[in-house]
């Protein structure tokens, strides 16, 4: 079947809390998907939000972070960091933390089992192309898809190994474009609201060139969309910077960023119910 309306989920890390009040805010409005694809934190609440697209599923959504914030499966103290990239090399992180909370909570194993159908993207390191996952096990391929490089290790599927899905589709609207969607909401984490500002530090350097990266492609997919397709980018209802602090990684910044969210997408789709 083709779906009309489809979510797209983008990556973020951390700021991906964003999107869970979006999805609150969906759901109240009663606009649920065909079709859910996600990139990153958007593979990992979009496989939660395939699996029950109604508003206890958002809800269960924000118990998976709340358990995220408790276990700090997405960000670690510096000087946790500092020994284990002694020990590690490559990484800071394992996917170990992050695969107990999807077991946890999401009860479907296979892509199958999803009340949505739902896809998620990783980029191949042997090849360099992007995957697009839409059968099998749940779990690896949502871990590939959010195996930021440094951070986690890549995923290894059927002898190839996977690094992070926002390297080479950071919001897939033309994958769902492809698919045949009529109408698009766009779950973003807010860096493409607002212009990049000039890298003063020698760190901030890669973290801009990344984001350019990731906008460009965006902005192309952006600009072909069809006028027989509505497509909604929902506001994140705050301003981040390039780079995530561990500020922004504190239980409280990101309650705070679904709260804002959830108010934001509301307010838009309330002036939006026609479309």
């Amino acid at each position: 079947m083709t779906p009309r309306t489809a979510y797209v989920l983008g990556g973020g890390g951390v700021l991906g809390a964003s999107q869970v009040g979006m999805v609150r805010a969906l759901a109240e409005a009663g606009i649920a998907p065909d079709l859910v694809l996600g990139t990153s934190i958007g593979a990992i609440n979009g496989a939660f939000i395939a699996g029950d697209p109604t508003l206890a599923g958002a809800e269960r959504l924000a118990t998976v972070w709340d358990e995220v914030l408790r276990e700090g499966v997405l960000w670690e103290r510096p000087v946790r960091k500092a020994a284990k990239i002694a020990r590690h090399r490559t990484h800071l992180l394992t996917h170990a933390p992050l695969a107990t909370v999807m077991d946890r909570y999401l009860p479907e194993r296979e892509f199958d089992e999803l009340a949505v159908p739902f896809q998620c993207v990783a980029a191949r390191i042997e090849d360099c192309r992007e995957t697009w996952f839409t059968t099998g096990p749940i779990a690896p391929a949502v871990l590939a898809s959010c195996s930021v490089p440094g951070l986690f290790p890549p995923v290894q599927i059927d002898g190839a190994h996977y690094l992070d899905g926002g390297l080479v589709h950071s919001i897939p609207v033309g994958r769902a474009i492809a698919l045949g969607a009529e109408r698009i909401f766009v779950l973003q984490v807010g860096r493409v609201e607002q212009p990049l500002a000039v890298p003063r530090m020698p760190w901030e350097v890669a973290a801009v060139a990344f984001e350019i990266s990731r906008r460009h492609r965006y902005a192309q997919e952006i600009s072909g969309v069809p006028d027989s397709v509505a497509l909604h980018v929902l506001p994140s209802g705050t301003e981040v910077a390039p780079t995530v602090s561990l500020g922004q990684a504190s239980g409280r910044r990101m309650r705070e960023r679904a709260d804002a969210a959830y108010a934001a997408a509301t307010a838009y789709l309330g002036a939006h119910q026609e479309d």
